[in-house]
């Protein structure tokens, strides 16, 4: 984060006048809409093709982490109300197109739409952990073509590799060598720019070793692809991957499979395997909705946003209901 990112701090911090903190809100300024997750580009371009400047804008937001969890941390609600309007006045004073809180939870973004913000919504897929004993008890719970499958691709993937579930001091710089390899080369075929450092790695093995889950697959002793995961209150976050080998269904098995065993066996509630993929629903991860607040303050952009956003909403619970139509779990399951 900082200079030559797109990614500038200026997180708000609101203190009483004994200067005790009662809210703060983690903030940036935008020159570009990458590593959200709730994607505005089309926004964007409506802006540029009337002459207006969409950026620098204000993101409320953690970076390159769809997960949804508090933004606005507020001692009491007029802490919070302070909070909202703050984010309003910088958008304004500093001549900005608007400010994105991205993942926030329900009930404060229906609280930031009294104030003027617009909602959106879209859906991920988790994993619910039902009291599962183990992957055998949950694949139980799925329809007998959707279970076959499921153990198929399983069984072509770790046919070619053997896996490894690292977590704590069991994590070695050697291994951190080799999923910053994996990282280096996904970020290279998507999105051309790696913002992670090797450092970064370090450090997050230093300040929250037993929160990481490291997932490696080996062949001939050699680590050729990973998957990183944090583990966090009563879920497992899915967060990156990377493989220098092609293997069928090894990104299934990495990134899916092994979660949700690993959630099973840590008696978490649920796995979070990260934005979109629709086609989790068939390997037992279901659909969520998610909630984003945008304030933009350019009339017209907000009217034309606003009207976009209505027939989106809609639609994004149409498919949210015709998902749950389609789970693989067998009907009887309770």
């Amino acid at each position: 984060m900082g200079a030559g990112t797109g990614w500038q701090a200026a997180h708000i911090w609101l203190e009483d006048t004994k200067s005790k903190l009662q809210g703060c809100a983690p903030l940036y300024v935008k020159s570009h809409s990458m590593g959200e997750y709730v994607f505005d580009q089309i926004w964007a371009d409506a802006a540029a093709r009337v002459g207006m400047d969409y950026y620098p804008k204000l993101q409320c937001a953690v970076p390159f982490t769809p997960v949804t969890g508090p933004r606005l941390i507020a001692k009491t609600p007029e802490a919070e109300t302070i909070l909202i309007e703050t984010l309003k006045d910088m958008c304004q004073k500093n001549h900005m197109s608007g400010v994105h809180l991205t993942f926030g939870d329900k009930d404060l973004v229906e609280r930031m739409s009294e104030h003027g913000f617009l909602v959106r919504t879209d859906r991920q897929f988790h994993f619910i952990n039902r009291g599962y004993k183990s992957f055998d008890d949950f694949l139980s719970s799925l329809t007998s073509r959707k279970r076959k499958k499921i153990k198929s691709e399983r069984r072509k993937a770790q046919e070619q590799v053997t896996i490894k579930r690292l977590r704590g001091d069991d994590i070695k710089p050697a291994h951190w060598d080799a999923f910053y390899q994996f990282y280096l080369d996904t970020s290279a075929r998507k999105w051309g720019r790696p913002y992670l450092t090797r450092a970064f790695f370090d450090a997050i093995h230093e300040s929250m070793g037993e929160q990481v889950l490291l997932i490696l697959a080996y062949q001939n002793d050699t680590p050729i692809a990973g998957a990183l995961n944090f583990i966090g209150g009563d879920a497992l976050y899915g967060r990156h991957w990377g493989a220098l080998v092609d293997i069928p269904f090894l990104h299934f098995e990495l990134c899916y499979y092994q979660a949700v065993e690993a959630a099973i066996e840590m008696s978490l509630a649920r796995v979070e395997a990260g934005a979109q993929g629709d086609h989790k629903l068939a390997r037992g991860y279901e659909p969520a909705q998610t909630y984003s607040a945008h304030y933009l303050t350019h009339p017209g952009l907000k009217d034309a946003v606003a009207n976009f956003l209505e027939h989106e909403r809609k639609a994004v619970a149409r498919h949210i209901d015709m998902l749950g139509e389609h789970t693989p779990f067998r009907k009887d399951n309770s």
